[in-house]
């Protein structure tokens, strides 16, 4: 009786956790840029003295899903989309280089090129200072080019370039803060060959329909997973009554 409590207990317990996995999932089907989390049920046996007969259900994290989302055109001169394979280099709160594909960029009231969330943006040194500008350009190969304020129309002067990157994506991890970062944490070199289309942006690469159906899916598993819990209370119950009766 208590094997089958366990396991529909720990059912229920994993089932729990992937939904709020797959909540998180539809909460930024709109976040531009934002991979989707990929997760796998699997069995574990419980370990320790005496014989190996439980066993649990876990749910794991797999990882990110970095296939790239659908692109929209937006108009907005400082709005980017990664084309093909590669990365955007920004610094992460904790100091460390990361990695977004979110190309919804701003300058902020210090003149720091940041993302959307104010991340800062990195360059061939560091984060992206900007000085005040009446126009700003960015190019394909991620060349950041200004006409300074008060100057003339054909005065444009390059200010620095965004640092693009292109790793194995089997040596990127998506950390707690939701930022893709190497695995080993080392700093990725600039790739060349990693080009951006102004006036675009990249959006999640969440399927709300598949999402909505595994929502759909994983509460009628929860739902059977309590049933089971409540049916062995019930057996249990039952077994109690008969030895009394002998």
């Amino acid at each position: 009786m208590d094997r089958f409590l366990y396991i529909a207990m720990s059912g229920a317990k994993e089932t729990a956790l992937s939904q709020a996995r797959n909540t998180q999932n539809l909460a930024n089907a709109n976040t531009t840029g934002f991979k989707a989390s990929l997760e796998a049920f699997t069995s574990r046996e419980v370990r320790g003295p005496g014989h190996q007969t439980r066993t649990y259900a876990i749910n794991q994290d797999m990882r990110a899903d970095l296939s790239p989302g659908p692109q929209q055109a937006t108009g907005r001169d400082l709005d980017v989309a990664v084309q093909g394979q590669g990365w955007i280099a920004v610094q992460a709160p904790d100091g460390t280089e990361a990695y977004t594909r979110a190309g919804d960029l701003r300058v902020d009231s210090v003149g720091l090129l940041t993302t959307g969330t104010g991340l800062p943006v990195l360059g061939d040194a560091g984060p992206i200072a900007v000085p005040p500008f009446e126009t700003f350009e960015i190019g394909t190969d991620g060349t950041i080019s200004i006409r300074p304020l008060g100057q003339e129309a054909n005065v444009l002067a390059e200010v620095d370039r965004i640092k693009l990157v292109n790793p194995n994506t089997d040596d990127l991890v998506r950390g707690e803060d939701g930022l893709i970062r190497h695995r080993l944490g080392a700093d990725q070199p600039p790739d060349a060959n990693v080009t951006l289309m102004r006036g675009m942006l990249e959006a999640s690469n969440v399927n709300t329909v598949e999402a909505m159906v595994n929502m759909i899916d994983l509460a009628r598993h929860f739902e059977m997973q309590i049933k089971m819990m409540k049916a062995a209370e019930d057996n249990d119950a039952a077994s109690a009554a008969l030895l009394r009766m002998t």
